[in-house]
């Protein structure tokens, strides 16, 4: 079986949630004997366009194997990328592929979709609501709504998410749930002088966030709530808003707040080895799921984060493995890290919870078969038959 996903970065260039979650699924998928490729646009860092406006597109072979179509972008603007390289490509590579994947939210695809008609099945993740640009929104929704009801069958990551999303009440019947999963044997195991290059540069016990530092983290409520308390907090990531946040903590001299950049991925487990617990304060639905915090998870620590009625709060069950805060509440966010920091017993039942909570539901293993399953229901079913769930 031959599928193509398709979306505006990959993990190439981009090291974010969405990204790693497709790389997960195309490793895990190519167990089960999925044969996949990725179209995608060529970008840099955090998502920062190469090279706007030229038509050159590049292929070449992935960390997995997999076979990547990046696509220089034309148009970029906020968080909008467009190519136009990109649709000549989706063209000549449907016509190659079994099953298109798309991956939500990013509105080309759903232009190339509903214009170019790809005559093989299709479905779509559904990633994350469009939050922040809500006048484009407006504009965008008629084309959004032909497109998510054209295509074969949706996918939700969590069922919190498919309960408080209105654009996926609407296509209900058709949307089924499978949460992201992670290789924990896809992560290296960090050596220990790394382990003891990080343990003599940010200590131990130290509560953790990682990721890439984007608006819909919340990263301004821990450094309030970093001023509230003496616990000290390592940020890894980079992203946008790392310059402003920097200097607000050296603004503000929150000298227990240590900002450690981008780091590999062996630093960042190590990270994780080292830390009491990974806290994660993104307050806005944006935040689908959260990667970070099911990695964190993965390692057995535990968890701190806030109500947005996503899938954050699928991963973290509050007082199971770990604590569920109010967003937008630094004083709340304090709380819970001083109720982590002078309690360990309580911290290491509730990683204990949450390692044996991933085992259960989130490995690659069962995200892989997962997805496999709806590809193979999706490629007997008769074009434009509705798809039950599994």
């Amino acid at each position: 079986m031959r599928v193509l996903h398709v979306f505006k970065w990959y993990y190439c260039d981009s090291k974010g949630g969405t990204e790693k979650a497709i790389q997960q699924l195309v490793a895990s998928s190519g167990r089960e004997g999925v044969k996949s490729s990725v179209l995608c646009i060529a970008g840099d860092g955090c998502g920062e366009p190469l090279r706007p406006f030229s038509f050159s597109a590049t292929s070449g072979k992935g960390e997995q194997g997999e076979n990547i179509c990046r696509c220089a972008p034309t148009l970029s603007f906020d968080s909008i990328v467009l190519s136009a390289r990109m649709c000549y490509e989706f063209a000549r590579l449907a016509r190659n592929h079994d099953l298109i994947h798309y991956h939500f939210p990013f509105p080309q695809q759903d232009m190339m979709h509903l214009l170019i008609r790809p005559r093989c099945p299709s479905l779509v993740t559904y990633h994350s609501d469009i939050v922040r640009q809500r006048f484009l929104s407006i504009m965008y929704t008629p084309m959004m709504n032909a497109f998510l009801a054209r295509v074969d069958a949706v996918v939700a990551s969590s069922e919190n998410y498919l309960a408080s999303s209105p654009v996926l009440q609407r296509f209900r019947k058709k949307t089924v749930v499978i949460p992201y999963g992670l290789d924990e044997k896809a992560y290296p195991d960090p050596s220990l002088k790394t382990q003891r290059l990080w343990r003599d540069k940010v200590g131990e016990d130290f509560f953790l966030f990682i990721g890439a530092l984007r608006y819909y983290k919340g990263l301004e409520i821990l450094l309030q709530a970093a001023a509230m308390t003496t616990r000290k907090f390592v940020i890894a990531g980079s992203g946008f808003l790392e310059k402003e946040l920097r200097l607000k903590a050296r603004e503000q001299r929150l000298d227990n707040v240590h900002f450690v950049g981008q780091v590999s991925e062996e630093d960042k487990v190590a990270l994780f080895k080292l830390c009491r617990a990974v806290v994660f304060p993104s307050h806005l639905r944006s935040e689908a799921f959260g990667i970070a915090l099911l990695e964190g998870a993965m390692f057995g620590k535990p968890l701190i984060s806030a109500e947005i009625g996503t899938g954050t709060s699928y991963i973290n069950r509050n007082g199971h493995t770990g604590l569920v805060v109010p967003a937008n509440d630094p004083q709340a966010l304090s709380d819970a890290v001083e109720r982590l920091a002078t309690d360990r017993e309580l911290s290491e039942r509730l990683g204990r919870n949450a390692r044996a909570r991933y085992q259960e539901l989130f490995t690659a293993e069962r995200y892989g078969k997962s997805y496999t399953a709806l590809y193979e229901r999706l490629m007997h079913s008769q074009k434009g038959k509705k798809v039950p769930g599994p």
